[in-house]
């Protein structure tokens, strides 16, 4: 990726998904949204994405706070915002999606270098309990080969 200004990162995405595709979507939004985002408030550790019926992508629980600005035209924190894909791009996603435990999850929001909004969805599958585990010993293994490493050069 190009230059951009990110707004908010999905920590939990890597943990609780193991992570095979990703791809950028555009994201319909009104100008209170817009706002509310040029000022990084965001949140997107709840949030999905999903087909709807018509072959429609959705994001989902994807919370981006009232602008303090506005006046009576404000937006609905949590509302359902439509995603802008191409029509391979979602056909892609229809034949991943039928997949068993293959869901699409948000990983990061930000401004591309023509300052519109775009989001990064990765397809993944829920790891297990396990597999977590197996992801915690192997973060805290590699902090402690850096240290090690660190302190034999001393």
């Amino acid at each position: 990726m190009s230059k951009y200004k990110e707004i908010g990162v999905n920590r939990k995405a890597h943990y609780d998904y193991g992570i095979t595709d990703t791809l950028e979507a555009g994201v319909v939004l009104l100008g209170t949204e817009v706002k509310s985002l040029r000022s990084n408030k965001v949140n997107l550790t709840d949030s999905y994405a999903g087909l709807t019926a018509d072959n429609e992508v959705f994001l989902y629980q994807m919370g981006i706070p009232k602008y303090s600005m506005a006046n009576l035209t404000n937006h609905e924190p949590k509302r359902n915002r439509k995603l802008l894909l191409k029509k391979r791009e979602i056909q892609k996603l229809i034949g991943a999606l039928k997949k068993s435990g293959y869901s699409l999850i948000p990983l990061k929001i930000y401004f591309n270098e023509k300052g519109f909004v775009k989001i990064s969805l990765g397809l993944g599958k829920g790891k297990k309990n396990i597999d977590k585990r197996e992801t915690i010993k192997e973060r805290e293994w590699n902090r402690e080969k850096s240290r090690i490493l660190k302190n034999s050069f001393r």
